[in-house]
């Protein structure tokens, strides 16, 4: 997979940092809610680079897996950008934010076991 995903774990981190700064009062809210969508933008930009270029069968259905669920995690990103301005409650927005971080983090993970398959599979393996 062809992913600059060095971006998305600074991403992740920054959309992180925003959330644990959960506005005190509510005249912060709205700073906060901007400063939130904000970070989305890079968690969103990052999603989008990745790419895939396996070429080896179980390895391009791995990755078409991982794609989808790219595509999946871009679009609950998306669902949430109009939550995170206009929802009454900040703090439910926030949890499923969390939410969608944790599966993120997965994300990277199972994106970094691809491409550690593809250089094993690429250099021979242990076989």
């Amino acid at each position: 997979m062809t992913a600059t995903t060095s971006d998305l774990p600074a991403a992740v981190h920054g959309l992180a940092a925003v959330l644990g700064d959960f506005p005190r009062t509510p005249s912060a809210t709205g700073t906060w809610r901007w400063a939130v969508r904000q970070q989305m933008a890079g968690v969103r930009d990052a999603l989008v680079i990745e790419t895939g270029s396996a070429t080896e069968g179980w390895l391009a259905a791995r990755e078409g897996s991982v794609l989808r669920e790219r595509n999946t995690l871009l679009r609950r990103l998306s669902d949430l950008g109009p939550d995170v301005l206009e929802s009454p409650d900040v703090s439910v927005v926030r949890t499923e934010l969390k939410r969608l971080l944790v599966d993120i983090a997965h994300h990277v993970q199972r994106v970094n076991d691809l491409a550690y398959d593809d250089v094993e599979l690429e250099l021979g393996g242990s076989e």
